[in-house]
Order: structure tokens, then sequence, then C-alpha cells
């Protein structure tokens, strides 16, 4: 989520697209979709600026708390392989996994966030396929790629994720794995705040309306979906995915970056990310 009544780093995006306050109501998916194509837009150059560093060029961070893919190993031996990123941003993730010898296509809603990817294929001579397209409606053929994965990247942001699950099931062969990290759903209860107000529940964990950031007309501009892990777990299960694990990072030791609501404070005491790995069963 994001404070449009704070100074921070997301202050432009706010002042290009008139955002004045903050609303719990139903999206359906061309609002959220036009909503959050205009809020990447927006943000993507700031957004660089603040986190492009932490996540390299050519590396796969899963999540704020640092966890990378050359750690936790979540995709198995992926040389050879057909990788699709679902919601590559600027493809740091993409290009790492091209690195390791994958072939490697990254798709995402945003061109903003895109044209950062292709400035970093062109710096780092790593040159993973980059698509624009809508996680609703992966323009591939059944049965295209080994893994799927994703780092925050789309899955919040949809308003219907049985049908993402469905898509990237569609996409995926058979004994395929899919892994993804998310906001972890604990977070929802608490305040967007990385500070001592951060660590008081607030919000009930079921209520599963999204959160939207809005304009003067209470037009979205930015929209952002809460499910429990039960939710989760049944979409996967009913896409035709069998849950292998559910990661929950903890925050490191000595780690003190701030990022959003993520920081060492909150990191103490509950998990921040939730990361997914699943096998499309035969």
């Amino acid at each position: 989520m994001t404070d449009p009544n704070s100074a921070d780093r997301h202050a432009s995006a706010v002042a290009k697209l008139g955002t004045s306050g903050i609303a719990y109501r139903d999206v359906a998916h061309p609002e959220a979709v036009s909503a959050n194509l205009a809020w990447w837009d927006a943000d993507a150059d700031a957004y660089h600026d603040t986190h492009g560093e932490f996540l390299g060029d050519a590396d796969f961070v899963w999540c704020p708390e640092g966890l990378t893919e050359e750690q936790a190993h979540l995709l198995g031996d992926v040389a050879n392989a057909d990788v699709l990123e679902v919601g590559c941003g600027s493809a740091p993730c993409s290009r790492w996994l091209t690195g390791q010898g994958a072939r490697v296509v990254g798709f995402d809603l945003s061109a903003g966030m895109l044209r950062h990817a292709v400035s970093g294929n062109r710096r780092t001579g790593l040159r993973p396929a980059l698509v624009q397209a809508d996680a609703h409606h992966i323009p591939f053929a059944d049965a295209s790629f080994d893994i799927a994965c994703s780092a925050f990247g789309a899955i919040p942001f949809v308003p219907d994720v049985l049908s993402v699950f469905r898509e990237i099931a569609r996409v995926l062969r058979p004994g395929g794995r899919w892994v993804f990290s998310t906001t972890h759903p604990m977070h929802w209860i608490f305040p967007d705040d990385p500070g001592p107000n951060g660590l008081t529940v607030t919000q009930p964990y079921f209520d599963r309306t999204p959160y939207v950031e809005v304009d003067g007309e209470g037009r979205a501009t930015y929209v952002e979906y809460h499910r429990t892990v039960g939710d989760y777990v049944r979409a996967l299960g009913a896409a035709g995915f069998r849950l292998d694990d559910l990661v929950e990072p903890e925050w490191p030791q000595g780690h003190t970056r701030v990022w959003g609501q993520w920081s060492p404070l909150r990191g103490k005491f509950f998990p921040g990310t939730a990361i997914f790995s699943c096998v499309k069963q035969s």
C-alpha cells in the first residue's frame, strides 16, 4: 500500500494522478487495470531511484527482507528451462535467470516499468524477452513454460486471483513450478506505517475490501487487494496447483532497510512477506 498524504517518494506520482484520499471499496477489473497501469507508469522513475540499487540490475530478490533466489533455491535448476516472470517490472529477476542459462520471458502491465527493463538489458547484455501484458490474459500458448515466478509482481494488484492462477496453469507444462511472493496477509491488519504505530491492529483480517487511492472525483488511482492465506491456498488448488511450501522470510540480522511498511521494527514481530511454492499437477 502507499500513503498519498505523506511526503515520500510517491509524491510525484500522487501529484501527477491527482490522488487526494483513500477509500475501501470494490474495484472491478477494468478500473483496477486502468488505475494500476497509470500508477506504475507515473511512479516508475521514482521507484527505481529508491529501490534500484537494492534490487540490482541482474539479481533475483524475492522480498524487502532481502531473500534472494540464489539463497533460497525455490525454483530449482533453471538451466535450459523456459521461464515466465509474471509482473517483471524492470526485470532484474528475469536477467538473473537468463544469466543462469534459462530461456526467459518477462511481462508487465506498465510500459514505464518495461522502459527500465529495456535499459537494464542494455546495461547488462542479458536480454530476456519483454512483453507488455495483463496477467488476466497471458499472451502465450498452452504449455509454453517449465517455470513461472513472480516477486511481488501483479498478484497483489489483480481483482480475480483465481483467473490469474488458471492462466498461469494454462501456460505451464505438467509438473511445472509456480512460485510467487506477495505481501503477507497478516500485514493487512496493521496500519501502513513502519514505525511504532504500525504495531497496533486496526483492520479486521477477514475484511477483503480492496485498498483504493482515489482522485478528487473518486476515481481509483491505485488499487491493492487483500486475501487471506486460506484464500490463496484454495485458489491455487482450484487452478490445479499443489502447494509444496509457504515460506515466511524472517527479518535478517543487521538488515536496516525500510521499504514502505517493511522495517526492522515490524520484522522483529511478524512476517511481511509470504512466498507460495507450487507445482502444476499433471
